[in-house]
């Protein structure tokens, strides 16, 4: 799209660009035609700079159609005494491709986070019994209610399925889950203490 419009306004040689502070105010009246007409003359400018900015063809379309939505939206806030159009539109370009590239770089480190915080729940008795003495495992398993410490003991030392447990204990599945979850933190937190 910003391509096609690119090369027809390279192939109109010695033709007057409507000037782009004029097609805005005319977008900020609502005129749908002027918006056409600003977007053909700001749209490569704009496609150029969101490329640079997040180096991938596909962003930068959609930062530009992103940027021009702004632009139809927005563009009663433009003030000719601040400033050109062209530099408005290139300014709005400029933020939102920024937000993008601080957007994808968040969801990275995010996702770095999740897959290096990737032990689940179920290892921390097994991880604990490693490293603890059998005493200091009993003690902190006088801790837990009974139906959590039937669950954790069925489950981890018994080697029974969650539902194994629960038809064992003639307890719901969900409650079972939710004991031995909840056992094993208090687990964890008790044999934290004795480090």
């Amino acid at each position: 799209m910003v391509g096609e419009h690119s090369r027809r306004l390279r192939s109109v040689p010695g033709a007057a660009q409507p000037d782009a502070d004029q097609l805005l105010l005319a977008t900020a009246r609502g005129d749908e035609a002027a918006l056409g007409a600003l977007y053909d003359v700001m749209a490569p400018a704009v496609y150029g700079l969101a490329r640079r900015v997040v180096r991938d063809p596909a962003r930068a379309e959609e930062i530009t159609q992103d940027v021009f939505l702004s632009v139809w939206r927005f563009a009663t806030r433009f003030d000719p005494g601040k400033g050109s159009a062209r530099t408005w539109i290139l300014t709005l370009t400029h933020r939102r491709a920024v937000d993008v590239v601080r957007s994808d770089d968040a969801a990275t480190r995010r996702e770095q986070r999740a897959a290096a915080y990737d032990t689940p729940f179920d290892t921390v008795l097994e991880e604990a019994s490693a490293r603890l003495q059998g005493e200091q495992v009993r003690e902190c398993l006088e801790t837990l209610t009974e139906l959590q410490r039937e669950s954790v003991l069925l489950a981890y030392y018994g080697g029974y399925t969650y539902p194994e447990v629960s038809a064992l204990l003639d307890v719901k599945l969900p409650t079972v889950k939710t004991r031995m979850r909840d056992g094993l933190i208090r687990l964890r937190d008790c044999l934290g203490a004795w480090r």
